[in-house]
């Protein structure tokens, strides 16, 4: 992150969750953290604690980088990431957790050594078991399945302040004195060893560096002379064709991708077009098929009121006894020579009612011939209109596809010719 964020982050960790505490008062708070990681080793790994009495290793001794500096000084980052990770979600008692991961996972190598090869073993073979990020993520999964509760750890810093405030009573100032001395003398002198010792393997580090970089050069020298320097000419010539290449190809892209949005738009507007003249033409073509099913329904009963009445007009001439003798039983008129010979005791009057009538029916039977002729036209009318709809309906659907089709068809070609 930048310098800004992590030096926030630093400000962070080292005052809201307390690790400025450890470096305050004569590293007080650290001393308390060293007895509890003790008393926990007491309690979780009880023959290693029991060792480390026999051998005189106090937890000062391998553990203040790991408070101080939480893994960063000896370990590989990639493990140090999941600590920090551990410990910005959890707290700082997350130290405890990975110290006692690392205590248990290496146990049985610190059960066979003494003082010197314990504080060497923390030195140098146990961050180099880690560089393995197998080992790394099975230290982390043992770290975090541990469980240690805040009460426990309150408990035993209770217990530290009460045998420091004991200590401090009991205790003469020139003997504390004395064995602080002896402390700082021996942290002095851990101190040097190690600075000693990085000294060494940094200048162990930058003289084989510099020899493998001498061979490397030695080599590449020996190896490639004047021809390393044409194969770069032509390794530059290659690199700039590509990346005009390399710009050339993506205007193309760009040119292409706005022609397809074009295309898209003008296939999304010609698709409504057609969707709203198919939904205007169905509209029409409902309408139609309406109207011409009122029609024939109102043809319908026309003809059947029609024949209704000329069948009452049948019944009327066939009960009135004058006028059968008019008509016949197909309804028509009778010739003037099949009339009876007793026709001459009819009056004239009555004659000319039978005229009248029969001349106001065969009227009525002509309107009514008249209406059926004109629904006849009134349909035909309208299936010529239903299959003019349709045509256009038909004819609208290809228009736009023939054009959609052109369309695609003619990008297509200009994209061809030019990739071409």
């Amino acid at each position: 992150m930048p310098e800004e964020q992590a030096f926030s982050v630093l400000v962070k960790i080292m005052f809201d969750y307390g690790l400025r505490e450890l470096f305050k008062q004569n590293f007080e708070d650290l001393h308390c953290k060293f007895y509890q990681l003790e008393r926990l080793m007491q309690e979780y790994i009880p023959d290693l604690y029991n060792h480390f009495l026999d051998i005189s290793l106090e937890a000062h001794m391998y553990a203040s980088q790991w408070f101080l500096t939480l893994f960063t000084a000896k370990f590989p980052l990639y493990m140090v990431f999941h600590i920090i990770d551990l410990l910005l979600c959890e707290g700082i008692s997350v130290i405890f957790n990975v110290a006692l991961g690392l205590l248990k996972t290496t146990k049985d190598d610190l059960l066979l050594t003494d003082f010197e090869g314990a504080l060497k073993f923390f030195r140098v073979q146990l961050p180099k078991r880690y560089r393995s990020e197998e080992n790394a993520k099975k230290l982390m999964e043992l770290a975090c399945n541990m469980k240690i509760s805040q009460k426990k750890l309150k408990k035993y810093e209770k217990e530290y302040h009460t045998m420091r405030e004991q200590q401090a009573q009991q205790e003469d100032p020139i003997e504390r004195y004395e064995r602080e001395n002896r402390r700082l003398q021996e942290a002095n002198m851990r101190l040097e060893q190690e600075n000693d010792d990085l000294a060494h393997e940094l200048v162990t580090s930058k003289i084989a560096l510099r020899k493998d970089l001498d061979n490397v050069r030695h080599v590449f020298t020996l190896s490639t002379g004047d021809k390393a320097e044409e194969k770069a000419d032509a390794l530059n010539k290659e690199l700039l064709m590509t990346k005009q290449k390399l710009i050339d190809a993506e205007e193309e892209k760009r040119r292409l991708e706005e022609e397809s949005a074009q295309l898209k738009e003008m296939c999304r507007r010609e698709l409504d077009k057609a969707e709203s003249e198919i939904k205007k033409n169905s509209s029409i073509i409902g309408d139609y098929k309406q109207i011409c099913s009122q029609l024939s329904e109102r043809l319908e009963k026309q003809q059947t009121a029609n024949k209704a009445e000329i069948e009452k007009i049948r019944q009327k001439v066939d009960d009135c006894e004058h006028c059968r003798e008019f008509f016949n039983k197909e309804g028509r008129v009778k010739v003037a020579s099949s009339a009876k010979d007793g026709s001459d005791e009819d009056t004239d009057e009555e004659k000319e009612t039978l005229k009248n009538q029969l001349r106001e029916m065969e009227l009525e039977l002509a309107q009514t011939k008249l209406q059926l002729v004109e629904a006849e036209c009134k349909i035909q009318d309208l299936e010529h209109h239903l299959g003019l709809a349709l045509n256009e309906v038909q004819a609208a659907k290809k228009t736009w596809f023939n054009r959609t089709i052109s369309s695609i068809k003619t990008v297509t070609g200009v994209q061809g010719k030019e990739t071409c």
